[in-house]
């Protein structure tokens, strides 16, 4: 019997591991640095930290709202991590567009939440 089997079993358990957490979570872990509280849906809600998300140019109203959410989502999923990045969880929306014909821009805020926990 080898004196270091023991390393091979070690190893292995070590890689199962490592390779779950980032399953459990897709966290930044930026996201303690904010006040954090339960809110109705089961959710958890940034107290009063907001993200901003815009577009412009779009050739409809509907396409600029889909590209200013998408913004919005980007940038909280760089800096919270996609378990904050779902603007339907999210809370205190806001939605403001301008423009006619073919060129749209709108600008989205609101308030990153995740599942609750």
């Amino acid at each position: 019997m080898n004196r270091f089997g023991w390393v091979k079993s070690a190893l292995a358990a070590a890689a199962v591991v490592a390779c779950a957490v980032p399953a459990l979570a897709d966290e930044t872990g930026l996201a303690a640095i904010h006040a954090q509280q339960r809110e109705r849906g089961n959710k958890t809600c940034f107290v009063d930290h907001y993200h901003y998300g815009s577009s412009s140019g779009r050739a409809t109203k509907k396409a600029a709202i889909a590209s200013a959410i998408k913004s919005w989502a980007d940038f909280t999923d760089f800096e919270y991590g996609s378990d904050w990045a779902h603007w339907g969880l999210a809370s205190s929306k806001t939605v403001q567009c301008s423009g006619e014909g073919s060129s749209w821009g709108c600008d989205v805020n609101a308030r990153p939440c995740r599942k609750g926990r």
